[in-house]
């Protein structure tokens, strides 16, 4: 039960990455659209799947509180300011996605709290994310830091390069979604973004290394986990190669390639803890009669209608949008 539930964590995570960071990215790159026309078709690229993404949010915290509550307990607690950031972000995108819709005079408004909604959610992600790669400071099971420890120079450019890595993903789903001109402003943004995230990891590694990491030490310890480097590296070259010839219907699984080999590179970094170094996943977990409740319910009915629900709503809105102007 609990190598399940790590399982069920984990791919809950990947889902919501790859799925939810897409439309996080058409928020993101929702300013440089050039006309109302352009900014109606960003969003009727994300429309019908936008709310049913985050719904890998809520599964993946369920699933934290209810198999590990050792570590929600303590990623609540290291994080508190960030999630209310986030959980602020992401209502605000969801109310402002319906009323701009509605809205005449107060539409600049509700751009302007979808554009921060999705830059805010995106950044405190990715800043989490370094603040748990640079070490989160636990002693005797508890959360031993400040309010602040999770703000460093590393976490805060981490948090930075995932807005790239998420506006990029936006942009190659549009590319896919759309046609000109909104499918050549995708391929007017995706050159500068591909060398931006370029820039950023690399950038990253060398910090990496100048800080001695200690998750670094498991690439030596665990010399396979090269191979998630090395696929993500032949993904980034077939994403340049997708953009400089134009072929839009492999630009959005390019991009999903690389997430999948940098969670693949952490996710086997860590195991077999949850927080490195700290706690591993059957000191985390919850009894295991609590785990075999869980998987009655949650395990054999919801995970698998989620997924479910998933496949079949891309697979009913697939195909480019079409949208008839005002």
């Amino acid at each position: 039960m609990v190598e399940f539930w790590a399982a069920v964590l984990a791919l809950a995570i990947l889902l919501y990455i790859l799925l939810d960071g897409f439309d996080l990215g058409v928020g993101m790159l929702f300013p440089f659209a050039r006309s109302e026309a352009e900014r109606r078709r960003m969003l009727a690229s994300i429309a019908p799947v936008w709310d049913g993404n985050e719904t890998w949010l809520v599964v993946a915290a369920a699933t934290l509180f209810g198999a590990f509550p050792a570590v929600f307990s303590i990623v609540l607690s290291a994080f508190y300011l960030p999630l209310f950031i986030l959980l602020a972000g992401l209502i605000l995108r969801g109310v402002a996605f319906e009323f701009r819709y509605k809205a005449t005079t107060s539409r600049p408004l509700w751009d302007a709290g979808f554009v921060a909604g999705s830059y805010a959610v995106a950044f405190v992600q990715g800043t989490a994310v370094g603040a748990i790669v640079q070490g989160i400071p636990i002693a005797h099971g508890m959360f031993a830091g400040s309010a602040f420890s999770w703000a460093s120079p590393f976490s805060l450019f981490c948090g930075l390069g995932l807005c790239i890595g998420y506006a990029l993903m936006g942009a190659c789903w549009m590319a896919g979604k759309s046609d000109a001109p909104l499918r050549d402003f995708c391929f007017r943004v995706l050159p500068g973004l591909v060398i931006a995230l370029g820039v950023f990891l690399v950038a990253v590694f060398i910090w990496s290394l100048l800080l001695r990491l200690p998750v670094l030490h498991r690439w030596i310890e665990r010399p396979v986990l090269l191979l998630c480097p090395l696929l993500g590296a032949v993904a980034f070259l077939g994403l340049i190669v997708a953009i400089r010839r134009g072929r839009d219907r492999f630009l959005f699984a390019a991009a999903a390639v690389i997430f999948v080999a940098a969670f693949a590179t952490l996710a086997g970094s860590f195991l077999p803890y949850m927080l490195p170094f700290s706690m591993t996943i059957w000191q985390a977990a919850s009894p295991s009669s609590s785990l075999t409740f869980l998987f009655w319910g949650a395990g054999v009915f919801v995970l698998p209608l989620t997924l479910a629900y998933t496949l079949i709503v891309y697979f009913v809105f697939r195909g480019r949008i079409v949208e008839h102007e005002d």
